[in-house]
């Protein structure tokens, strides 16, 4: 059986954050949940060896708050300048003003092997699987793409980045998805 602990970086998903989260869940609730949902298989493999995607248990996905809004004429965007960590490049993020939140389909915990946050030095704890992002799935949407910002920090190996490569598909999808989505600020 494959052990899954918390990472500090997917800590930072609270309310007011602008990312999924739970006020009932803790952290090692969605772990717990995280670790017995790999151990039955219900994972795919992720953008690299090490990373893994598993879908979260159906009976938790009322219990999470999906940031995200559709994109229309209506919606005012913010952008700011932000760093997600000290030491890492700061980037542009756009967040909506307005908006009705998604209602979530269904909830996806990003897993990383311990050895690939070990190439950067980003491992928390010495599990063999850390969860380090838990994503609520907008209901209607297939696949949430990674991020462009992510997906750049990635390939270009930047600080903060896991090394992968994407298809200029995977780029144009992800771009497309997000011209249409965005979290809503303090969301």
């Amino acid at each position: 059986m494959e052990k899954v602990a918390v990472t500090t970086f997917v800590k930072r998903q609270i309310k007011g954050s602008g990312k999924t989260y739970s006020e009932s869940l803790s952290f090692d609730d969605i772990a717990e949940d995280a670790e017995v949902q790999m151990n039955r298989g219900k994972f795919e493999e992720g953008y690299r060896d090490g990373v893994r995607i598993v879908t979260g248990s159906l009976s938790f996905t009322s219990q999470f708050t999906c940031p995200f809004v559709k994109i229309d004429e209506n919606t005012e965007l913010i952008s700011s300048v932000m760093q997600r960590q000290e030491g890492e490049d700061p980037y542009i993020q756009t967040r909506a003003k307005n908006g009705t939140l998604l209602k979530a389909g269904r909830v996806e915990y990003i897993l990383y092997r311990h050895d690939v946050l070990a190439e950067n030095d980003e491992q928390s704890t010495e599990a063999e699987w850390e969860l380090i992002s838990i994503h609520a799935i907008p209901e209607g949407i297939d696949k949430l793409p990674m991020g462009p910002v992510t997906m750049m920090r990635n390939q270009l190996e930047l600080k903060g980045g896991t090394k992968a490569h994407y298809t200029s598909e995977e780029w144009a999808e992800a771009v497309r998805f997000w011209q249409k989505y965005a979290a809503l600020d303090g969301g």
